[in-house]
C-alpha cells in the first residue's frame, strides 16, 4: 500500500513539474523583425545576394509582431493578402481591402535618403510583401516575400483598437508601455554602415531568455525534488 501511495505521489510531482514547465515556456514577448537584417529592403540590382524568402524561413511570425523595413525613398513597401496582386507585382490594380501601401517611392526625387517603415502583423494566415516601383521591376528582381502569421498571444490592446484590422492604416503607430503593448520600433543607428554582427544583440536577448527559462525549470525541479524527499522522510 505504501508503495502504491509513493508511486502516486511521484506521478503527481511529475505532472506538476510538466505543467509548470509548460507555463514557463509559454511566456513570450512580441518581436520586431528587421527585414533582411543588416542588408535592408532592396532589390537584387542593389545587392545580388538578397534572398528574402530564405530570411523568412528561420522566423516564426505571430500576431502583434512588427516587421521593420530599412530602405530608401526609391523603394516601396506593399503588404497584400491577395496572391494575384503579389504575383503580378502590381499595386495599382489592388483592392483597398486586401492591400496596403505602407511606403511609396519618389522616382522624381534627385536625392536618395534612408527610410524606415514599421508594419504590424494584425491578421492570421499568409501575408505577402513586395516593392511595386518601376512597373514591378524591383519586385521581379527579388524584392518580395511571403510569411505565415500564427495567433501566438493574439493582438495586444494597442492593435486591437484598430478600426479595420484587415486594412490597417499606414499611419498606425504602436503604443508603448504596459505588459501587453507592442514593442517600440527601433531603427539601427548604423543602418547606413551595416555590419555582419548587427543581429548579435537579438541573439543575446534570445540566449538570455533561454537561460532564464532553464533557471526557472531547474528551480521548479529542485522544489519538487525536496518535497519528494520530505514526503519519503515523513512516511519512513
Amino acid at each position: 500500500m505504501k508503495l502504491v501511495t509513493w508511486f502516486s505521489f511521484l506521478a503527481f510531482i511529475h505532472t506538476e513539474f510538466v505543467l509548470s514547465h509548460g507555463k514557463v515556456r509559454s511566456v513570450e514577448s512580441y518581436k520586431n523583425y528587421t527585414v533582411g537584417d543588416s542588408l535592408g529592403w532592396f532589390d537584387n540590382t542593389i545587392n545580388p545576394h538578397l534572398n528574402y524568402q530564405k530570411w523568412v524561413s528561420s522566423k516564426d511570425f505571430t500576431l502583434g509582431d512588427f516587421l521593420i523595413f530599412n530602405t530608401d525613398n526609391n523603394h516601396s513597401v506593399v503588404q497584400t493578402y491577395n496572391f494575384s496582386t503579389y504575383k503580378q507585382c502590381d499595386y495599382d490594380d489592388a483592392q483597398d481591402k486586401d492591400t496596403v501601401l505602407w511606403s511609396a517611392s519618389d522616382p522624381s526625387n534627385t536625392e536618395t535618403h534612408d527610410v524606415s517603415v514599421a508594419v504590424p502583423l494584425v491578421k492570421e494566415g499568409v501575408t505577402y510583401f513586395f516593392s511595386s516601383d518601376y512597373d514591378g521591376d524591383q519586385c521581379k528582381n527579388g524584392q518580395h516575400f511571403k510569411i505565415n502569421v500564427t495567433y501566438g498571444q493574439g493582438l495586444p490592446k494597442s492593435l486591437k483598437n484598430s478600426t479595420d484590422q484587415d486594412s490597417p492604416s499606414p499611419t498606425t503607430s504602436p503604443v508603448s508601455g504596459g505588459d501587453d503593448s507592442a514593442p517600440d520600433t527601433i531603427v539601427p543607428s548604423n543602418f547606413s554602415h551595416p555590419k555582419d554582427d548587427d543581429n548579435a544583440s537579438d541573439d543575446n536577448l534570445k540566449e538570455k531568455s533561454s537561460s532564464d527559462s532553464m533557471s526557472k525549470h531547474a528551480q521548479l525541479h529542485n522544489k519538487f525534488y525536496l518535497i519528494g524527499i520530505l514526503f519519503l522522510y515523513l512516511k519512513s
